[in-house]
């Protein structure tokens, strides 16, 4: 037997960063998010070997382990073993014994969400293999606690809801984790023509979030006036954002997303380098109208939304950049788990 899920990488299009304690909780945080047709995977296998094998098929890699209730987190594949160490001690499991598998369609780092999405993955293949009683506001909260509370990792809630739920939601966030998912009903030739408009242009650069998010948590810690502004504003875009989607103005969203992109800027230092204000000013001179880092900032992937058929000259004029733009369609569905 083979237990088998994906959940999908999504885009941030509007007030990000507003998902990150403390603003959220001070202030109250709104997303505006969608899924996309890239996927994190993961298969488990289950054994009487005695043992737990990782195997990162992304990254060529096998770290194996002794099944015990509890794998040591000493800095080598944490992420995987926090899942399986909440999981055994939240359900009073006995150790298992399994192969588990792992694939993402974009590495870490690039903004997408990846690590999050794989952690949904992950804790949705645990629940279809061992019948857990989660639902997907469940899912979304271990996995968010998982990362956030576990392992201490810096960053908002977004990304793990997105990847359970699936599909474009607007995203509201409070104090002691009340999170509400508005799932937005939007026409299917809005979603294929809002797809075909925006071009995902992979920068090749990553970066740490955690750094970027600590700095932005800092800057709302010590009431930073710019930066809370900044935020106050971004949280008014995803609104903006919501509305002009359910209207079908689609051209409005690209305006909206430039708005958002000067505000994100002032939230933290690290947020753009020298490389994404050449590669954002050369897509609006070839015809994008407004555009966006993916996620915290400071490298991964830029997304511009180019009216028209704009596209095929933002395409060419992003080139020299040596970056690489990566097709995709928008999703409705999230988490999905089965058996083979």
């Amino acid at each position: 037997m083979i237990i088998r899920s994906k959940a999908p990488l999504r885009l941030g299009l509007a007030g990000g960063g507003t998902d990150v304690s403390p603003y959220s909780d001070i202030y109250g945080g709104c997303i505006l998010n969608a899924t996309t047709s890239l996927y994190a995977y993961c298969d488990i296998i289950p054994t009487h070997t005695g043992t737990i094998n990782f195997y990162l098929q992304d990254k060529n890699k096998k770290y194996s382990y002794k099944n015990e209730k509890t794998l040591p987190i000493n800095g080598e594949i944490d992420l995987l073993k926090a899942i399986y160490n909440r999981i055994v001690k939240d359900y009073s499991l006995d150790a298992l014994s399994f192969d588990i598998h792992t694939f993402v369609d974009a590495p870490a780092g690039s903004g997408l969400g990846t690590s999050s999405t794989l952690v949904v993955a992950i804790v949705g293949a645990f629940t279809e293999w061992l019948s857990l009683p989660l639902g997907e506001y469940d899912i979304a909260n271990l996995a968010y606690k998982i990362e956030r509370e576990d392992l201490q990792l810096a960053g908002g809630k977004q990304d793990q809801y997105a990847a359970t739920f699936g599909g474009f939601n607007f995203m509201e966030f409070f104090a002691d984790d009340k999170v509400i998912v508005n799932p937005l009903r939007i026409r299917e030739e809005t979603l294929d023509e809002l797809s075909r408009n925006i071009v995902l242009y992979y920068t090749e650069t990553s970066r740490n979030s955690s750094d970027i998010i600590q700095l932005q948590q800092e800057n709302v810690k010590h009431k930073n006036k710019e930066s809370l502004e900044a935020m106050h504003k971004l949280k008014e875009q995803a609104i903006m954002m919501k509305e002009a989607l359910l209207r079908n103005n689609l051209d409005e969203i690209g305006h909206i997303l430039n708005i958002g992109w000067e505000f994100k800027k002032q939230m933290a230092k690290g947020i753009t380098t020298q490389l994404f204000e050449d590669v954002y000013s050369s897509a609006l001179k070839a015809g994008a109208i407004g555009g966006k880092i993916s996620g915290a900032g400071g490298g991964g992937y830029i997304f511009f939304y180019c009216p028209n058929n704009t596209r095929y000259k933002v395409i060419q004029s992003l080139s020299k950049f040596g970056g690489t733009v990566r097709r995709f369609e928008f999703t409705e569905k999230g988490l999905k788990t089965w058996k083979n």
